[in-house]
């Protein structure tokens, strides 16, 4: 895929750099994985490439509506902060009030200056990233659902499998068996089951 120059910030700050590696590397291994388990497992390679290319698809997405310079919206140094404190913050709630007052924008103006400048509300973003990590936890920790939940600020188990299958049709527990299951057939493949016949003689 080629991208042009002016798709590119001329000085893209730590944590966008930060932010891009850590995509580029969920996305890295989620499509190796279906790229190794396509003949195997295609339900696992299935699930693996679907959750890759809708990671791709929002981040992409939320990068053209930001780059669209709209009156009103939040400045470069705004958005970085706002980020750099959502992803820093994803175990806790995080209020509209913080944000703000991270952006040096009153209350009543910021969702609207959020919205132009990401393209989504405020709640919907923080939601997004919630899942991106969730995912990212499924795929690195062997933490159990209930545990990640709230490690990236969902109520409960329940929160999660409720938003998860919404944005990916699937429940969380379903993605993380599928993905786990094409990676344990790459790194321990075995042997076919031996099935006894009778032979007649």
């Amino acid at each position: 895929m080629t991208i042009a120059a002016d798709q590119l910030d001329d000085t893209p700050s730590p944590t966008d750099l930060q932010q891009f590696i850590y995509l580029a590397n969920n996305v890295f291994e989620l499509l190796e994985t279906t790229k190794r388990e396509l003949e195997r497992d295609r339900e696992a390679a299935k699930a693996s490439l679907a959750t890759a290319s809708s990671i791709l698809q929002s981040e992409i997405e939320r990068h053209s509506r930001a780059k669209a310079v709209r009156p009103g919206a939040l400045a470069g140094w705004q958005m970085a902060r706002v980020r750099a404190f959502i992803d820093e913050n994803l175990h806790r709630t995080i209020h509209t009030m913080d944000l703000s007052a991270i952006a040096r924008r009153s209350t009543a103006h910021f969702s609207r200056s959020f919205k132009k400048a990401f393209g989504e509300p405020p709640h919907a973003y923080v939601v997004r990233r919630r899942l991106e990590r969730a995912c990212h936890l499924m795929i690195t920790s062997s933490a159990s659902l209930s545990e990640i939940a709230l490690s990236v600020g969902f109520s409960d188990q329940a929160h999660l499998c409720r938003l998860f299958r919404q944005a990916f049709g699937q429940s969380p527990s379903r993605w993380r068996r599928d993905f786990e299951r094409a990676r344990l057939a790459v790194e321990r493949p075995q042997a076919l089951p031996f099935r006894a016949y009778k032979v007649e003689v």
